[in-house]
């Protein structure tokens, strides 16, 4: 289509011809293909016109979890590769043929989120309108998700959320164009509470110092509210800024003859920094320290420091079954290393996606959403799944684990895996934690 000479793409078309104007151009769909035939009207980056279709990878890959952007990219890559050539789950997942999504290739444009919010939304929304994605991936920062979740209900895109952790991504902040694999505070808190009671005993004081935005909030008040429930008393929670690399002051202040366990709400470079630093003070002699969250990759970076400390972790290569192996071997085949759970999550959220577009024989994005709504499913290395429809949160299993000795540790092998929680011990009703507060919002063609 143009306009005195010069191409003028759908989007612009649609946002200057305004409600009445879309009403209008119900017929665009079927004279332009786009997936899903006339019976549709122009919605967000539908139709999707030609031979391809474009996904967008919005990672960070500068900041404090910009390690993670990087083992994100490789899934989300690794991802495209199979839905385009075949390969890895694509081959066993009958959804999908190895030939595209809806016999469209999979192409992608990346955008850095520098684990800003601000940042996120207009690398988000510069993959909607300048490249016309049908679908945002990323994460990495719960703050960057929430953000950029609103803005893709708003712009009526969906995002696949990766890395994110917070309550608030399927609690108080969801959205319908919104769906999130990972597990979050709240069934850290179920999983990790009995287990540090069951390993330390009760009636022992904590204290916590947490990362001063979405995440670290939720996962403090989620800690607090488990642990006091197993019979753990609170001494205090200090918020510390996110980029922190010097704690000592912070760590300095913790009263050592009040506390039996210290819980560092650190993630990413942030733990890396953090942890080190406690056990530098000697306060591991003192206390125990917990880690909440884990990921490979910060475990990595404070190897020496890891040893015997708690926390949870969304999936780990070590796992057995036979879904977990074929992703651990397709991953190293094409990089040359194991990949960590943000590898994980990018890869399954990207086939989910494609998975639904394929069984709704569109891309048009409320009959996608209903396509993944309530979906059960067991190929994506944690057995059973529920993507339950109430908030758009999978109900999963969730992996507790333990640093590695350094005798145990290698270059790929850093945690242990001590106990994976059935999703039947973990969770809560649709009026009930996080999702009572949940609100989806609208499909957009009501």
């Amino acid at each position: 289509m143009t306009r005195d000479g010069k191409r003028v793409d759908r989007r612009t078309l649609l946002k200057g011809a305004g409600a009445a104007g879309v009403a209008g151009l119900t017929g665009l769909a079927g004279c332009s293909g786009g997936g899903g035939g006339s019976e549709y009207p122009p919605l967000g980056n539908y139709p999707v016109d030609g031979d391809t279709v474009t996904f967008g990878y919005n990672v960070p890959q500068s900041g404090s979890y910009s390690q993670e952007g990087e083992d994100e990219l490789r899934g989300y890559n690794l991802a495209q590769k199979h839905l385009n050539n075949g390969g890895g789950w694509v081959d066993s997942w009958s959804d999908l043929s190895g030939n595209g999504v809806l016999d469209k290739t999979v192409e992608s444009v990346e955008g850095d989120t520098a684990t800003d919010p601000d940042t996120a939304r207009q690398a988000a929304s510069r993959m909607i309108d300048r490249d016309n994605a049908v679908m945002i991936s990323g994460g990495s920062s719960s703050a960057v998700a929430i953000a950029v979740q609103e803005l893709c209900q708003q712009e009526k895109v969906q995002f696949q959320a990766c890395l994110t952790h917070s309550n608030d991504t399927t609690g108080s902040a969801c959205v319908r164009y919104s769906t999130r694999e990972m597990f979050n505070a709240y069934m850290t808190g179920q999983s990790l509470a009995p287990v540090l009671s069951e390993e330390y005993g009760d009636d022992l004081n904590f204290y916590q110092l947490y990362a001063d935005y979405t995440w670290g909030e939720t996962v403090q008040s989620s800690m607090t509210q488990f642990l006091e429930e197993a019979g753990w008393n609170e001494v205090d929670s200090v918020a510390t800024p996110l980029g922190t690399s010097d704690y000592q002051s912070f760590l300095s202040d913790v009263p050592r003859d009040e506390v039996d366990a210290l819980l560092l709400v650190h993630y990413g470079l942030d733990a890396a920094n953090s942890l080190p630093q406690a056990i530098e003070q000697g306060m591991d002699e003192d206390m125990e320290l917990v880690v909440p969250l884990y990921n490979r990759l910060m475990a990595q970076a404070a190897s020496d420091s890891i040893q015997g400390v708690f926390g949870t972790a969304d999936w780990n290569w070590q796992l057995e079954d036979s879904v977990s192996q074929t992703f651990v071997e397709s991953f190293q085949s094409e990089y040359d290393k194991v990949p960590s759970y943000a590898a994980r999550l990018a890869y399954v959220q990207t086939l989910q996606y494609a998975a639904a577009v394929e069984r709704a024989e569109t891309f048009y994005p409320p009959e996608v959403i209903r396509q993944l709504e309530g979906v059960q499913y067991e190929n994506a290395g944690l057995g059973s799944e529920t993507m339950r429809k109430c908030d758009h949160q999978a109900q999963r299993d969730v992996l507790v684990v333990q640093g590695a000795s350094q005798e145990e540790q290698t270059d790929q092998k850093l945690l242990n895996i001590v106990n994976q929680t059935s999703q039947d011990q973990l969770g809560y009703a649709c009026d009930a934690g996080p999702a009572a507060e949940c609100e989806l919002g609208e499909y957009g063609d009501e």
